[in-house]
């Protein structure tokens, strides 16, 4: 069994700055890809930002330039830096992740979400 536990969610004016951290536990020999993910009132779940495990990234266009996704290997913690936050930022935001068992099975795991909401 794997954990992604999700943590830094809050409330933040319009104009600020959250730092999302998600940390993998359990059952793990190896981690490839990683990745966030959000999902407004309304809106399908989007795809922000994706990290291999070399440290490889891809953003989408709503969020280039403003959000940075980074990943600590040692830690199977990957983060997410969001600034210029502006309203329509909120929503609850995931991580998810690749994993391969030690029995050399491959999953893919998601976090419970945690709420991100950016005031005018």
């Amino acid at each position: 069994q794997v954990q992604l536990v999700e943590s830094g969610g809050g409330l933040v004016q319009a104009g600020g700055s959250l730092r999302l951290s998600c940390a993998a536990s359990g059952s793990i020999f190896l981690i490839n890809t990683m990745g966030w993910y959000r999902q407004a009132p309304g809106k399908q779940r989007e795809l922000l930002a994706t990290i291999t495990s070399g440290g490889r990234t891809n953003y989408a266009d709503s969020v280039q330039g403003r959000f940075t996704i980074s990943r600590d290997n040692a830690k199977n913690t990957v983060y997410l830096q969001m600034n210029s936050l502006k309203p329509e930022d909120t929503a609850v935001y995931y991580c998810n992740a690749d994993v391969t068992t030690p029995r050399w099975v491959k999953y893919n795991y998601w976090g419970q979400g945690t709420q991100v909401t950016v005031s005018s």
